[in-house]
């Protein structure tokens, strides 16, 4: 008990070290998160507060995509880079589009094959800013939480890259092979626009940037009664794909309305799609997640988890999980959201068309059009078609759970939070680390900062915040990581 009163108290003067780096914020006392009770490896304190500073900045330049104006906040990243003597590299891809890249070398020749790449993204999505209870876009500070659009999504891990890539580089550290940071721009890129993004990035620069090994966004550190429970490493992703629901009708003056409303049947068919669930297909790493997550949740929802594809209690088992966790739910099956609803000009008329979009994420190996064609089936309205849309996504290959980063990710994890569980995730959302894997880099996903699934879940929602307490925690614990990984012993 006495060593940990003194874990806590160091955990609460970090907290404090890192507020004051924020100018006219009050000071206040964060969500308790239990500190870990492992040495670090070194005083990460100045870092994690010069890293606040560095995301301060960053939400304050508003990259909201579309139309993305990522350039200012690349120029802004390449500035702190070469105020540490690294030199940097813009990358345009359309104008006022760039990302940004550094490489810090281990020796003179590089061998991409071992190369570490630390990715994160410099566009955010939009606001409703009347929602907010902040300005999104001024990093206010408000109890023991940073607010602002992109402090989780995804400019807090943007940040803690940078910081422990100039860490890297102020202490002249003996790397065991090049670390290379990468910012990129239009992430959150939407339907069919022109791809100013990864895809574009590799064709365009892939020799800038090629590694065998990416960090990037995807997992995330859960905590559960103030303790850090698990860590969850995405090691593959599900695939997004947008559809559209057309109904047709017979148009008319809204005097005189009929039964063949365009607006009706697209109003039925969204009613069944909402409450229609694909079948339960686990992966074989949704398997091992579940299959170690049962060792550490309570009793009853470990049964649970154990029971999933047992033939007595496995629909049972299902329901119970899915309909516990949203997360969950969507990784056992092919996901569907209506997100879009259109129809009409004017409300004296009734339109002869009305629209919706469906976004499905589909589990690995599956099919849009199959899906599609179940779901005209349960639709069974010959009013009402399905349009798969542009820019779909597309399958990436697993990367490795016994590569040697994830085996780093693992170690530093214990180190880090001793005791907690490291599991394998299937991202339910999309990211650049599909185009890494297609082009054969085993891509991990871990935003390394530990917080509350409340929290985790204002990603792309309003009032998007992160904890302080937690950010100081991620900047030491992604440290560890990449140093366990890259520099020699």
């Amino acid at each position: 008990m006495h060593g940990r009163g003194r874990a806590d108290v160091a955990m609460f003067s970090l907290f404090m070290a890192v507020a004051a780096a924020l100018p006219g914020n009050a000071q206040q006392t964060p969500p308790p998160i239990a500190p870990p009770t492992a040495a670090p490896i070194e005083d990460t304190t100045a870092l994690a507060r010069e890293a606040v500073r560095w995301l301060t900045d960053l939400i304050r330049i508003n990259t909201t995509n579309p139309p993305g104006n990522e350039q200012a906040a690349a120029k802004y990243i390449a500035g702190v880079l070469e105020k540490e003597g690294v030199t940097p590299e813009l990358l345009e891809v359309a104008p006022g589009r760039s990302a940004v890249v550094a490489r810090l070398r281990s020796a003179a020749l590089a061998d991409p094959s071992r190369a570490l790449l630390l990715v994160g993204h410099l566009d955010v999505v939009g606001v409703e800013r009347a929602r907010w209870t902040v300005d999104p876009f001024a990093a206010v500070v408000k109890d023991g939480y940073l607010y602002g659009r992109g402090s989780l999504d995804d400019k807090g891990m943007l940040a803690a890259n940078l910081a422990v890539f100039i860490a890297l580089k102020r202490a002249n550290a003996r790397l065991n092979r090049d670390v290379i940071f990468l910012a990129t721009c239009d992430e959150e890129r939407e339907g069919n626009a022109p791809d100013a993004g990864m895809k574009t990035l590799i064709a365009k620069y892939w020799d800038k940037f090629a590694a065998g090994f990416a960090l990037n966004e995807g997992g995330y550190v859960v905590v559960k009664n103030g303790k850090v429970l698990y860590a969850a490493v995405q090691a593959i992703e599900k695939v997004e794909v947008n559809v559209s629901v057309v109904a047709r009708g017979q148009s008319g003056h809204a005097s005189q309305p009929g039964k063949d409303n365009a607006v009706v049947h697209l109003a039925a068919a969204i009613a069944k799609i909402g409450t229609y669930s694909a079948p339960v297909r686990p992966t074989a790493i949704v398997r091992r997640f579940f299959e170690e997550l049962a060792r550490i949740e309570d009793p009853e929802m470990g049964k649970w988890m154990r029971a999933l594809e047992t033939s007595d209690r496995g629909e049972h088992a299902q329901r119970v999980i899915s309909e516990t966790n949203p997360l969950w739910n969507s990784m056992l099956r092919d996901s569907i959201a209506p997100t879009m609803l259109s129809a009409g000009a004017f409300p004296s008329a009734i339109p002869s068309e009305a629209r919706a979009v469906l976004n499905i994420r589909l589990l690995p190996g599956d099919s849009v059009n199959a899906l599609v064609a179940e779901l005209t089936k349960l639709v069974n309205d010959p009013q009402v078609r399905f349009e798969v849309m542009p820019g779909a996504g597309f399958p990436a290959p697993p990367s490795a759970l016994d590569s040697e980063l994830y085996l780093a990710i693992e170690k530093a994890s214990q180190e880090q939070f001793p005791g907690i569980a490291v599991l394998p995730l299937q991202g339910s959302k999309t990211t650049d680390s599909a185009q890494l894997r297609l082009h054969k880099v085993e891509a991990y996903g871990l935003t390394p900062f530990p917080m509350t699934e409340e929290d985790l879940r204002r990603s792309h929602a309003d009032d998007e915040r992160i904890p302080l307490s937690a950010f100081a925690l991620g900047v030491q614990f992604l440290y560890r990581i990449v140093s366990e990984f890259a520099i020699a012993k």
